[in-house]
């Protein structure tokens, strides 16, 4: 059968292919140190666990309102409240499977083609993929690490034109932890006040893993003047170990959520009822969880950043939250593999490292960030431990020509 054009212009995602490459080793037998992993390793606690079975027990198990149950929309307009100091209404919120799904319909309701959205990079693997999906032009800016991996309001003003539809910040960020501070936030306000037509996409699902002292700022808080340009997405994926239940929300002004909520009623109809449920309790319920896995992803990062940068070859900045490292590993390009294979890009390194070492990492250029890696420290420190002395073996055996 004969696919559409829009199947053309998007690739597969390279985190799954990523995953995949991992599942074909372990079949054949080999041990692999998975450092690919996108989503915490803890286990969703256990009075959101209580919750979903209490809904299940009651009969709670049928379509709920397009825009999800009035207990889960009560509970994000209360977390918007205390962390941000945000009033927003049931007409200003959308609860979709999972933030994925919310960023997509927001784009599917408003791009035509011609639009052009502002993406910073490096850049969560499906943010280009999905404009291109919606007939939009992802506009790649780049970010590079002597910046903070964040945009400028100089490369934000160069990077609008007329046809500008949106700008997407994703704060702190995946893959590389970094967050924009209250000021920076300011800055590129002032650009977007200036541009009326432009709205902003802010991506706030790692918002609560966070290494700051003070809550991490939002634009909507920051700049309300932009109140209705700015769309904020999150949801309990990353925060709550809830990635499985495919909660997402977005609050944004009333006339695009109801667009969004059009485009629901015709896709999915709904989010899981079980799913909000537990979402509900996840959000109203103790917050201890996320506190003590904090205390954890902060000595995972705070090890594996020491553990990288004793590498010669590699360097790495401190993520300011999610549970990410981007390694700079351009020292090792143009170098030679013991077998004699010269390494020339970042996703020969990648590969170096899983072939030689059994070590899986995803390539920068999957972020838009030639001459990177991803690590992933959502895993127990013993793994990562032993896969930063495994990398660091693998870059000792590199050599700047071919071994006879």
């Amino acid at each position: 059968m004969k696919t559409a054009e829009r199947l053309r212009r998007i690739k597969p995602s390279p985190s799954t292919a990523a995953a995949q490459r991992v599942r074909e080793l372990k079949s054949q037998g080999l041990t692999i140190l998975d450092l690919t992993v996108g989503e915490p390793d803890f286990d969703t606690p256990e009075h959101v666990k209580a919750a979903a079975i209490k809904a299940i027990e009651a009969g709670e198990t049928k379509y709920t309102p397009v825009n999800g149950t009035s207990a889960l929309r009560a509970a994000i307009t209360g977390k918007l409240r205390e962390r941000h100091g945000l009033a927003v209404t049931d007409a200003n919120i959308t609860v979709g499977g999972g933030a994925k799904q919310v960023i997509f319909l927001a784009l599917m309701a408003t791009l035509d083609e011609g639009d052009e959205v502002i993406v910073p990079a490096p850049y969560w693997v499906s943010y280009p993929d999905m404009v291109r999906a919606n007939d939009g032009t992802p506009v790649i800016v780049d970010c590079p690490e002597a910046e903070g991996f964040k945009l400028t309001p100089e490369r934000l003003t160069a990077a609008i034109t007329e046809n500008t539809r949106w700008v997407v910040l994703n704060t702190p960020g995946n893959p590389t932890g970094s967050a924009y501070t209250t000021a920076e936030l300011q800055a590129l306000a002032q650009v977007l006040l200036a541009h009326p037509h432009v709205g902003v996409l802010t991506d706030e699902i790692y918002d609560e893993i966070w290494y700051g002292d003070q809550d991490a700022p939002s634009l909507a808080a920051v700049e309300p003047r932009l109140a209705d340009r700015v769309f904020l997405t999150n949801g309990v994926s990353k925060t709550y170990a809830m990635t499985g239940w495919r909660i997402g929300y977005g609050v944004g002004p009333a006339d695009l959520v109801t667009a969004i909520n059009t485009l629901q009623s015709q896709t999915s109809s709904c989010p899981s009822s079980v799913s909000q449920a537990a979402a509900a309790a996840a959000l109203t319920g103790p917050q201890d969880f996320v506190q003590d896995t904090v205390r954890v992803y902060r000595a995972r990062r705070d090890e594996t950043v020491k553990l990288v940068n004793d590498v010669p070859q590699l360097s790495c900045t401190v993520p300011d939250g999610g549970f990410y490292l981007l390694v700079n590993c351009r020292a090792a390009i143009g170098q030679f593999t013991p077998a004699g294979t010269r390494i020339e890009t970042d996703e020969d390194f990648a590969l170096h490292l899983l072939d030689s070492r059994q070590v899986a990492v995803i390539h920068g250029t999957a972020y838009g960030a030639p001459g990177y890696f991803r690590i992933s420290f959502a895993t127990s420190t013993d793994v990562l431990t032993e896969a930063c002395e495994r990398i660091a073996t693998a870059c000792a055996e590199l050599t700047s020509a071919p071994t006879a």
